[in-house]
This record gives structure tokens, sequence and C-alpha cells, in this order.
């Protein structure tokens, strides 16, 4: 089958892009470290450029700088995913050739924002930017900023084409996983893009999680997947109720206002993001401050303060 040769599962943090204080820039060394501080706290891959990195908001430049810090960054210790999100498909398809030769291992491809393509556009689109890389895709289905979605049966029909080879689902639709290992077999990696519903994702057949929250906390998310996959019961439900305060708390406003405040609470990286996002009012810098303080979180490591049972 087409994922076999993409069998991504466990925690995989969407990074964020660090900016410059002062000027704005693209800060390489923090993002590298952003990188080698989730893989080393064990991380399956990492995402750079999605939508928690504010790739809409950088050049295409800026992208493959970014994606090469990464690559650099990370050493070949897991694989590295490049987002080539773009409005049109001939953008997409510059970007995955792009991410090719910047060293990514695998692309992440959602449909293009704002201009609602059919189910026809969509696979057209995938294909293409598939077509355009000798590297594995990964679907990512996120109609919240796309504004369309990916029905079943094209994720069905992408999949047994050999165009897609994993699935990052953002709709928080827990029945999903069900119907498209009943539709794709269970092969194919379905990896959730909600933190709050991780855990019950993994439940109903999924693989994994493409995470804003593993940016902070990375060595407690990839717990969470472990105790999953060793079959330890209680460490996941200790971990998924310690993890549900800072969840909430990081998706306060905007991703990724809250999660890029938080990284600088920990000192790990300029809060700023980009216009049109502006920095995390007072009252979620107050909430993410305390939910860090009772999690017991700081800039090298990060662990549940508390315990169930």
């Amino acid at each position: 089958m087409p994922g076999a040769s993409l069998a991504l599962r466990g925690s995989i943090p969407a990074l964020v892009t660090p900016f410059r204080a002062g000027d704005g820039e693209l800060d390489e060394p923090a993002l590298g470290r952003l990188a080698e501080r989730a893989v080393a706290q064990g991380s399956a891959a990492v995402v750079v450029c999605g939508s928690t990195g504010e790739a809409a908001a950088m050049t295409a430049a800026e992208q493959a700088r970014a994606i090469r810090t990464v690559v650099e960054a990370v050493g070949r210790r897991c694989p590295v995913i490049a987002g080539i999100g773009a409005p049109c498909t001939a953008g997409a398809v510059a970007l995955a050739r792009a991410a090719e030769r910047c060293g990514a291992d695998a692309l992440l491809c959602a449909a293009p924002p704002y201009v609602k393509p059919n189910q026809d556009g969509l696979r057209a689109h995938l294909r293409a930017a598939a077509g355009a890389a000798a590297l594995p895709v990964v679907l990512y289905d996120v109609p919240a900023r796309t504004g369309v979605g990916f029905d079943d049966d094209t994720v069905a029909r992408l999949w047994e084409d050999g165009v897609i080879h994993a699935l990052k689902d953002a709709t928080a639709d827990l029945a999903r996983p069900t119907r498209l290992r009943r539709l794709c077999g269970a092969e194919l990696p379905q990896l959730s893009g909600d933190d709050a519903t991780a855990a019950a994702h993994l439940a109903m057949g999924g693989s994994g999680c493409i995470s804003v929250t593993a940016n902070v906390v990375p060595d407690a998310c990839a717990a969470l997947q472990r105790a999953w996959a060793e079959g330890d019961r209680d460490a996941l439900a200790a971990l998924r109720d310690g993890l549900a305060p800072l969840h909430e708390a990081l998706f306060a406003e905007s991703n990724p206002i809250p999660v890029k405040a938080a990284l600088g609470l920990l000192g790990l990286c300029d809060p700023a993001p980009r216009l049109p996002l502006t920095r995390a009012t007072e009252a979620t810098v107050r909430r993410l401050d305390a939910v860090l303080r009772d999690f017991g979180a700081t800039g090298q490591h990060a662990a549940p303060a508390r315990r169930a049972g």
C-alpha cells in the first residue's frame, strides 16, 4: 500500500516560526533550537512552514530558509515535513519543488484557501503537488482555515491511487478514523490535527498527532502517544487530563498567537507573530503563565506536576 513508505505515528510538533524582536526577520537560530528540543524530547517527526508556522505570512525564500534550518537541526534523526500551502496549484507545485531541494522528507498539502474548489479540483491540486517532487505527501484537511474539506471518498481515492501517504485530520470528527479505515484499510496513517481530542482519536483508530501543544511540552505529548502504544491506559489518562488545561489555553486566541506567547514565557523565542496576527492579550498571557506554572513547564523540560491516582 502507498502508506508503507511513510509510517508516521506518535507526536509531531507543528513548529512555530520565530521572528526576531525588533526587525521581525526570520530567527533561524531560535527555530533550530525549537526543532532540536522537539527531537531530543521524543517527537517522532516535525512539521515546518505549516499554519502554526505562519507560512502564509512568509515569502518563498523565507520558507526555504526555514526548511533548511530545521533539516540541519534535526540531522536525519526524524522526518521533516514541509508545508506547501498556497492559494493556487502553481504555487503549491513551486513550494513542493523548493522543499525537496531544501532536504525535506515529506510534504504537507492542504486545500488552497479562499478559492473553495470542488472535489475534482481538490484531487487535481493534490495530484499536481505530489507529482512535483519525489516526496510522500501528507494530506492536510483543515476546512476551518481553507473553507472547503476533503470528502471521505476523495481521501480514499487519493490514497488508493498512491497520491497521499498519510492524513492530518483537523476536523475533530472522531467518527472519521473508523470510516476511513473501512474505506482505506488500517495502513493509512491518520494523524489528529486537534490536540484536545488527540487521545480519543487514537482510540478511534488514529496513529498520532500533528500538534500545537508539542511546541511547548514535546516530552509530555510524546509520552501520551507512547502510553497509548504501550497499552498504559493509566498513564494515558493522567497525561490526557494533565494536558487539557494547556490545550485550552493555547487556543484561547487564534493559533499561533497563544503558543508563541507560551514559548515567549519559557524564553524559547520572541512571542510576536506577523501581522495581521498580533501579540496575545494580557489576559491570555496571564492564563498561559498560570497553566505553565501549574504544569511544571520550563524551557528545557515539561511534565505534568500532578498525576491522576
